[in-house]
């Protein structure tokens, strides 16, 4: 089974995963300011748009939408001594009128 769909069987509706993950991100004014794609297993997911982002003094959380259609909730752990990045969260969207 795939990591996609271990993490589906794993997280119902927007469930918790808890997974590392490799994400690639853009830095501007700062480091890691925002993802732009994430791997998950083989798949390697481009971030359409980051939907929200919250903070609290030992991470960076972004809900992003891929380019699966899917919603996301990536985390960037930095209180240790390197950057961590985990998936949080995933909602599955429904297709509409199916």
């Amino acid at each position: 089974m795939s990591a996609l769909g271990k993490l589906r069987t794993n997280a119902a509706a927007f469930g918790s995963a808890h997974m590392r993950i490799r994400v690639e991100s853009y830095s501007g004014y700062k480091a890691d300011q925002r993802p732009l794609r994430f791997h998950l297993g083989d798949r390697c997911l481009e971030v359409r748009e980051v939907c929200d982002q919250w903070y609290n003094p030992a991470a960076d959380y972004f809900r992003v939408q891929a380019q699966d259609g899917q919603t996301y909730v990536l985390k960037r752990d930095w209180s240790g001594s390197e950057d961590v990045w985990t998936l949080e969260a995933y909602r599955r969207e429904s297709n509409s009128g199916s």
